[in-house]
């Protein structure tokens, strides 16, 4: 038996699922995605489920059913099976643009209430790297918690905690040793029964490890990093919901070499909230902080007051967003055009009427 609250079920989703007016449908949350199935959790137990078919038909690949989503199934117990006919609203969604050059959205997660964003000491650590993920995280809705680990393997763990400071701007930020379980006291505020944390991070900076810590068990595959550049391999293949020990709830995602961005505006201003604090102050509404009159990032940057370094990220994501956006754009409109060619097509091919 499943408690609907344990798995995050709240009075927000209730009230979601009361608005589908279906009769006959229950709560369920997603465990596992797989192509065109998920396993589901409810009220009395686990099912595997398949979509409906208006669900096919009537969302795009980026509403179907993810790990973390609640849905409503049309449950059939005996059978062992169910039916997913909605998704409901999501309270967090952690999207990025498909690897490749496709002009798609991937949803990797849904209602996640905080990520472990991690980051290794050792020769893998790059603030730069920290800031893409932050902007990706601060979109999802979810709340980034930033840790620091392979403390053990850093001869300069104060300078990099300042650098990644530097880029948190007061998020919560802890140095850990996943490895050897130390340094986890402080996340307990976060691991409470109900809530949901998803774990975020290049391959090879400890997300195994840290989760194997959490659960209490080796149940995440983990590897050691290639000696030649303190990278891993990626030993999470798939996404899934796990139930700690104190009741909070794990999704481990797979290590990500190609983090594409999406949709993320929003992110982006927050992750650099010192460098719009500054633009608030520009001549020009705007202004692209290059080479225009009366800029105050600029000037803030020739001052001091704000690292060049910080600037320069800003502009290359801020650039990447952009020529994403412009693609998205055409993307958009080859599919309209293509919509438009068979019909165009029958209505030539339509005998004319004669007067």
């Amino acid at each position: 038996m499943n408690s609907l609250e344990a798995l995050g079920w709240d009075a927000d989703f209730a009230r979601a699922f009361d608005s589908l007016q279906a009769p006959g449908l229950r709560p369920a949350r997603v465990l596992v995605g797989h192509a065109g199935l998920c396993r589901v959790a409810w009220e009395e137990g686990e099912l595997l489920a398949d979509f409906a078919g208006r669900l096919r038909l009537r969302e795009a690949g980026a509403e179907l059913p993810v790990v973390g989503d609640w849905v409503a199934i049309a449950p059939r117990p005996a059978e062992g099976r169910a039916t997913v006919h909605h998704v409901l609203e999501r309270r967090s969604r952690f999207s990025r643009k498909v690897a490749g050059d496709h002009v798609e959205e991937q949803v990797v997660a849904a209602n996640v209430d905080t990520v472990f964003l991690v980051s290794g000491l050792d020769g893998d650590h790059n603030p730069r790297r920290l800031e893409r993920f932050l902007t990706l995280v601060r979109e999802s809705g979810a709340e980034p918690v930033v840790l620091l680990n392979k403390a053990d393997l850093c001869d300069a763990v104060a300078q990099r905690r300042a650098e990644a400071e530097a880029v948190a701007l007061g998020l919560p930020l802890f140095v850990i040793e996943a490895k050897h379980g130390r340094g986890l006291e402080p996340l307990e505020p976060w691991l409470q029964p109900g809530r949901t944390i998803a774990l975020l991070g290049s391959s090879g900076v400890g997300k195994s490890t840290l989760a194997n810590r959490l659960l209490g068990v080796e149940r995440q595959k983990t590897r050691d990093v290639r000696e030649s550049d303190d990278r891993g391999r990626h030993t999470t293949s798939a996404r899934e919901l796990l139930r700690l020990p104190g009741g909070a709830l794990l999704i481990d995602t797979p290590g990500m070499r190609e983090l594409q961005l999406w949709d993320a505006d929003e992110g982006l201003g927050q992750t650099f909230a010192d460098v719009e604090e500054h633009a608030g102050a520009c001549r020009f509404r705007d202004c692209a902080h290059e080479q225009e009159p009366g800029c105050a990032v600029r000037a803030a940057v020739d001052s001091g007051a704000l690292p060049a370094a910080r600037l320069a990220s800003w502009a290359r994501l801020r650039k990447e967003l952009r020529s994403l956006a412009d693609r998205q754009d055409a993307y958009s409109r080859r599919q309209a055009e293509r919509r438009w060619i068979p019909i165009h097509k029958s209505l030539r091919k339509a005998p004319k009427k004669r007067g």
